[in-house]
């Protein structure tokens, strides 16, 4: 490896050129991988990464390495894989084709199996499961906006020691995990809420301070909790609070939620979901790979998951045009009759 590793985005989105930029800023080589129309976009204005707490760093347009073409990938020896899920077998053939010997490999995308895609397109190479656990948004011109808090989750490994300097100096340090999966499904649980915040049209943390789009929220975690326990998955403890006490928490009164999940409101007032990025710019969206999960989990263990089912259900219908303007009383009401 080179005494300064390079390092590739493959799927420059928002997650993408929000990670690498802030890597790129900081003095890591990154080279970035897109579709056209982010590339010309940077291409033109350079990369600008913000986050809530204030943080406003800039890539001059001079500075940023982004092409449409994978060849960077021949170089490269730690590439991020940040395609959206149902890009991944795709992104494992492109990298098949290119990557050099010992070239490290993560995941950094939603859902719960995109790694092991990738792991059985890879055979012989190593492929870390990562997750992002904050949200980042478009705000256009080259500019990426993290809106919540968290840092890298990855799986833990020993390759991993030359990079780990570069993620930490770009404020992004890495937390590495003997039990990734437990991690990413904490995460998923979370993520449920990705179909709600689409269905509401309101920023996150507009919608969750309002206990109605709360309490199906509820309603879905305490489903996936209820499968995950058929399963004997016990997802991680990311919050003060264990998994299984959120729903009683997202259903509290907002004087009460307000004042016990001040830091699951300390949210840029505002962000929204990916989903919901997704569904306005006539995307598919990942809502098979998050709530998804838990409905097939659920097939797989003999456990009902109407609510998910469900939510599944309404982002489809609102993919295809077929987008209700739903209140939080309203869509509470239509999930608990499911």
């Amino acid at each position: 490896m080179a005494s300064t590793p390079e390092l590739c985005i493959f799927g420059a989105g928002s997650i993408g050129c929000y990670v690498g930029g802030r890597l790129a800023a900081t003095g890591a080589t990154v080279r970035f991988i897109g579709r056209e129309r982010v590339v010309a976009e940077v291409r033109a204005h350079g990369l600008r990464l913000t986050d809530w707490q204030g943080a406003d760093l800039k890539v001059n347009v001079a500075d940023v390495r982004i092409d449409t073409e994978p060849d960077a990938l021949a170089t490269a020896d730690l590439v991020l894989v940040t395609v959206k899920s149902a890009a991944t077998e795709e992104a494992g053939r492109t990298l098949a084709a290119r990557l050099k010997p010992g070239a490290i490999v993560i995941s950094f995308q939603n859902g719960l199996h995109n790694a092991e895609v990738l792991r059985g397109l890879l055979p012989g190479r190593t492929v870390l499961t990562g997750m992002v656990p904050f949200n980042v948004a478009a705000q256009g011109q080259g500019h990426f906006h993290a809106g919540s808090e968290g840092t890298l989750e990855v799986e833990r490994h020993a390759v991993l020691a030359p990079f780990v300097e570069a993620f930490s100096r770009a404020g992004l340090p890495l937390k590495q995990h003997a039990d990734i999966v437990a991690v990413q499904w904490a995460k998923l649980l979370f993520n449920l809420n990705n179909a709600l915040n689409a269905l509401a049209d309101l920023p996150l943390k507009e919608e969750l301070s309002q206990r109605a789009w709360r309490r199906c929220l509820a309603l879905a975690q305490g489903e996936a909790l209820a499968v995950l326990r058929r399963a004997g998955v016990k997802p991680a403890k990311l919050t003060p609070l264990p998994p299984g006490w959120i729903p009683l928490l997202l259903a509290a009164p907002d004087a009460v939620f307000g004042v016990l999940a001040k830091k699951m409101l300390a949210i840029d007032p505002k962000a929204r979901s990916s989903m919901w990025d997704d569904l306005h710019a006539g995307r598919k969206t990942e809502v098979d790979y998050l709530n998804g999960e838990v409905v097939r989990l659920g097939q797989q263990h003999g456990v009902s998951t109407p609510v998910n089912a469900r939510l599944v259900a309404l982002i489809r219908e609102a993919e295809g045009g077929n987008r209700r303007a739903w209140t939080g009383e309203a869509l509470l009401a239509d999930l608990k009759q499911a």
